[in-house]
């Protein structure tokens, strides 16, 4: 089962997302309506409202008087809190449930305002935000909602920044346009990765990767990939250690747009243990014998786990490598001296662009580029003894 979290700011759009989702075939679970049904006449989530607001809350049939209370709480950080450990709860346990009764191969869209405000995005395998610009959207609400343009720049002022919640999304929906572009977008994003995401979970496969090469100027967007990826580990996992390692982990080297991960453990029988719930966060095992080659001891190798990614539109290898282990030490050393060295980053990126010419494919390029790893190697060491550098532990 795929598990997308939605989320988008007042009057961007979301809930036309939502509707084309639907339509395509997603179970779609719709946070407002279930706060909205945790609160009708007769159930015990409205009876805490009124206990702990007063009876001016309540209309005269016993309904819940969502202006009297939007009155009550908006401004007030306390009532706000109050109002949230009445319904947030209540909410999350009606989801469980709605998510239980899904077919164990359904896309599941989980429709929530706040989700960026409430730390939830490591929780969904995917995060869709839908977007628009603030003076779009401050329009769109005075003419469907009825808003004034104070009551409207209010309400979005009350929400997450563009920037936090673009930060926390793994696709981000622009909708500035009419319906139909929006639908194209949707539909696409459907067809061209939410099914396959979904297969792959569902049978515990990575996403393919072609054979042919592709190096890319350094993209500044790949650092929040890496965080967002980080963030599901632990989530799954607890206080698990994990390093964004290798060329995405530099800033201003070149690379393949596939991020490289680094999980700490302390045996490769802990590595094992932690597969299944690798595997359920998004990240199964790949399949073979993995190992790294020791620098400057030929025929030496240090055994690792590796896994990838389910999602087939975010490329990643999840290296899992003991604790201490020269291969863990050399891929946080060899990061940190591209990092603090530009001649050495720059040196890299030039062998980088020559191989990429003589060599089409990945394997080959991997191949050709183990003389400079030795070369690196050496270089790294020299630069950690001069400088006292430590591995970091967290």
């Amino acid at each position: 089962m795929l598990m997308v979290g939605l989320t988008g700011g007042i009057g961007a759009g979301k809930s036309a997302v939502s509707a084309r989702l639907a339509e395509r075939g997603a179970v779609v679970i719709d946070a407002d309506k279930l706060a909205r049904e945790v609160v009708e006449p007769g159930t015990e989530g409205l009876a805490e409202i009124v206990a702990a607001f007063g009876s001016g809350v309540l209309t005269a049939a016993g309904e819940l008087d969502r202006p009297a209370l939007g009155a009550k709480v908006f401004g007030d950080e306390e009532a706000r809190r109050t109002l949230e450990r009445i319904i947030h709860p209540r909410v999350r346990a009606r989801t469980a449930e709605l998510v239980k009764a899904a077919p164990p191969d359904a896309i599941v869209v989980n429709d929530v305002p706040l989700l960026v405000e409430t730390g939830l995005a490591p929780t969904y395998h995917l995060v869709l935000v839908v977007s628009a610009d603030r003076d779009v959207r401050t329009q769109r609400l005075i003419r469907d909602r009825g808003m004034s343009a104070a009551e409207a720049a209010a309400r979005i002022g009350a929400q997450a920044d563009d920037a936090t919640r673009q930060a926390a999304a793994d696709v981000v929906l622009p909708n500035e346009e009419d319906l139909a572009a929006l639908h194209a977008r949707v539909d696409a994003l459907w067809r061209d990765r939410l099914v396959d995401f979904e297969r792959n979970l569902r049978f515990g496969d990575a996403a393919r990767k072609g054979p042919e090469l592709r190096v890319v100027p350094a993209d500044p967007a790949w650092p929040q990939a890496a965080d967002r990826l980080v963030a599901r580990i632990r989530h799954h996992l607890g206080e698990a250690v994990v390093h964004h390692i290798g060329s995405t982990a530099v800033p201003g080297l070149p690379a393949k747009d596939i991020i490289d991960l680094m999980l700490s453990v302390r045996t490769l029988a802990a590595a094992d243990a932690l597969a299944g719930r690798l595997a359920v966060a998004g990240f199964p095992r790949r399949s073979g014998e993995w190992v790294d080659n020791a620098r400057g001891l030929p025929g030496v190798t240090w055994p690792k786990r590796v896994h990838g990614s389910a999602d087939p539109g975010r490329p990643m290898i999840l290296h899992v490598r003991v604790v201490g282990s020269p291969g863990w030490r050399y891929a946080l050393l060899m990061r940190d001296h591209l990092r603090a060295v530009p001649e050495a980053r720059d040196a890299y990126a030039a062998a980088k662009a020559e191989l990429a010419l003589r060599f089409a494919d990945r394997a080959g390029y991997a191949r050709a580029k183990e003389p400079w790893f030795d070369d690196e190697a050496r270089a790294a060491d020299d630069w950690a003894l001069a400088t006292g550098w430590q591995p970091p532990l967290s």
